[in-house]
């Protein structure tokens, strides 16, 4: 309140304000917030800058906005601000109602995050590995000493059908060149660093959290060392390449960079097109120089020196060359790579040594060194990690967009923005929901208890979230009108509240009387969907549902107690066939059939099989 009486007395003194806060949605919210609270009628002009550089704030300043240029962006801010009220207060009260204990929050975008990293667990702990074979066969390269390494194009399930074809292949020891595909391969410069891919590259090659990047970023912009960071634009106006050249001036001393820097020569547009900038550009150094900078601050700040010298850099050129084979009926592929032009690939040394291959014509004879057979499992979907947790945020849950450009384009529809996604995680991780384990987030029981419940409500819908931020952005661009948004966002608290009031009260729970069979310490504790030991170090779970059928209290007793369930009936396999069996704890205390009359278990959906 002193802050706010102080404001408002220098306005009382004053013609005309000048409103410098943060230039985003939440700077501009702060702003009208306090202008309308304080009854303020004087006019207002708009500073807004893209760096706190000296020459960036003189410019700024002489450039000033009419401040009702920015009501859009203000309507925008304040309809997400009262939509993340309305829905998270609501359905937070109305979801720890049903629960009958404790505090269980949700809110429009944390929600629908939960929902995709225990998804993306359930599909990992579920998957069932499936054996997969492929046939090999070396062949002599350009050189005595070099051998041409070929991979049938085609994967088999069946161990025995690889087996026959393989003793086929061996038996010619000799395949026939089909065809030869020449192509020169041009990979273009990536586009420069918004917040979330710097998030998610320092994730990936440093080990940062989103927030930690964010602090680090937010520090080097308050030193005046890069331009604004929370940016969702990987792209600069022309006016800005303009001054690139100055600022790579300036770098030529930077240690880890000089010589790159000075061999540039003309630099590459791909990154300047001023319509694909939003409110602000892409994240650069400015021209003042850093000094004492701290080891992980300096290590932000190169990631992005070294992002500006890939990004300007031209076109990394590769001639491909693709050869297929055949024997037996058997296709066979090698490829071959040469670099003709490292260009940006060469800033950090992945401009990898060439693989050669000999000058082979259609109809070639090539003669087999050795073949062979290889033998390996499918693997699941890797679980989240927050590098591609703030992926996945950015495309709404879209998996398998790799291409930069269609990235750009599913950026309204993304859930978040590039200045909260790091806050998001952040919260499900102080809300117990999630675990960093190493570089990976797991959900925790009370994570996947909430997502066991709102994994089929709207509350939880990613793609209905991603359509709340592209709406968001068409009211800043004055298109929509933000009272339907939040005529839409009422509509939507109503039947999400409902939808959750309605649950039961699985969160309950209540002790089963049986001491914890694995640490032996703690005393098992029943809830809906799992029983689990009480003892923090140890937190044993035990899932209710197995294969389609849902253990009682005594099944689970039995199992606890003794070990193992009597025969029981009423389980389906994944083919829908119904079978009996008993319930069991293997060494690792995970679940596993037993089959009395064939001594064997079986792999259930939630379990690990073993033999007896």
């Amino acid at each position: 309140m002193k802050q706010i009486k102080v404001i408002t007395k220098l306005w009382n003194e004053s013609d005309s304000i000048i409103v410098a806060t943060d230039c985003a949605r939440e700077g501009e919210l702060i702003f009208r917030y306090l202008y309308a609270y304080t009854g303020c009628t004087l006019p207002f002009q708009r500073l807004w800058i893209s760096s706190l550089t000296d020459a960036a704030i003189r410019k700024g300043l002489k450039e000033l906005k009419d401040g009702h240029e920015y009501d859009n962006l203000y309507q925008t801010a304040k309809a997400r601000s009262e939509a993340d009220w309305l829905v998270g207060i609501n359905g937070t009260q109305a979801l720890t109602v049903a629960a009958g204990r404790g505090t269980y929050s949700v809110g429009r975008v944390q929600t629908p995050t939960l929902a995709m990293v225990c998804k993306r667990f359930w599909e990992n702990k579920r998957f069932t590995p499936e054996p997969v074979h492929q046939l090999h066969f070396s062949t002599p390269s350009v050189s005595v000493d070099e051998l041409v390494k070929f991979a049938s194009v085609e994967k088999w399930k069946d161990k025995e059908e690889a087996a026959a074809l393989y003793n086929k292949v061996k038996a010619q020891m000799a395949a026939t060149v089909v065809k030869v595909e020449k192509k020169e391969k041009v990979e273009n410069p990536p586009l420069l660093y918004d917040l979330t891919t710097l998030q998610k590259e320092a994730n990936t090659k440093h080990g940062f959290t989103a927030e930690q990047t964010l602090d680090l970023v937010q520090k080097l912009y308050e030193a005046k060392l890069v331009t604004y960071p929370r940016t969702s634009s990987r792209y600069i106006p022309e006016d800005v390449f303009d001054e690139v050249p100055a600022l790579f001036d300036r770098l030529v001393g930077h240690s880890s960079f000089a010589e790159k820097i000075a061999d540039m020569g003309e630099l590459n547009r791909r990154s300047v097109d001023a319509s694909k900038v939003t409110d602000h550009h892409a994240l650069l150094v400015t021209p003042n120089r850093p000094l004492a900078l701290y080891k992980n601050e300096q290590l932000i700040y190169d990631m992005i020196v070294g992002r500006m010298i890939e990004a300007f850099s031209p076109e990394c050129v590769k001639d491909t060359t693709t050869v297929r084979a055949e024997c037996e009926g058997v296709a066979f592929e090698a490829k071959g790579c040469i670099v003709r032009k490292a260009g940006w690939r060469s800033v950090y040394g992945e401009d990898r040594e060439d693989t050669v291959l000999p000058d082979w014509k259609e109809g070639d004879t090539l003669a087999m060194n050795g073949c062979t057979m290889s033998s390996g499992m499918t693997r699941p979907k890797p679980l989240h990690t927050e590098s591609t947790l703030l992926a996945a945020m950015e495309t709404a849950g879209r998996e398998g967009v790799e291409d930069e450009e269609a990235r750009q384009a599913l950026k309204d529809c993304g859930i978040g923005t590039p200045a909260t996604r790091a806050a998001i995680i952040e919260t499900l991780l102080k809300r117990e929901y999630l675990v960093r384990v190493k570089k990976s987030l797991m959900p925790t029981e009370k994570g996947l208890a909430l997502y066991s419940i709102v994994k089929g409500m709207d509350i939880a819908d990613v793609e209905m979230t991603g359509r709340w931020e592209s709406e968001l952005a068409e009211i800043e661009k004055g298109r929509t009108p933000h009272e339907a948004f939040l005529h839409d966002i009422e509509g939507y608290t109503r039947k999400i509240t409902t939808e959750l009031l309605a649950c039961d009260k699985i969160f309950g729970h209540k002790a089963s009387g049986c001491a914890c069979p694995k640490c032996g310490t703690g005393t098992m504790q029943f809830y809906g969907k799992v029983v689990r030991c009480d003892n923090p170090d140890c937190a044993l779970p035990v899932f209710r549902q197995i294969a389609g059928r849902t253990l009682t209290d005594t099944e689970m007793t039995d199992l606890l107690a003794k070990g193992r369930t009597g025969v029981l009936s009423g389980f389906k396999s994944k083919q829908g066939k119904p079978f009996s069996a008993a319930v069991a704890f293997d060494a690792d205390f995970n679940t596993v059939f037993e089959f009395p009359e064939a001594k064997r278990t079986r792999k259930g959906t939630n379990m690990k099989g073993r033999r007896k």
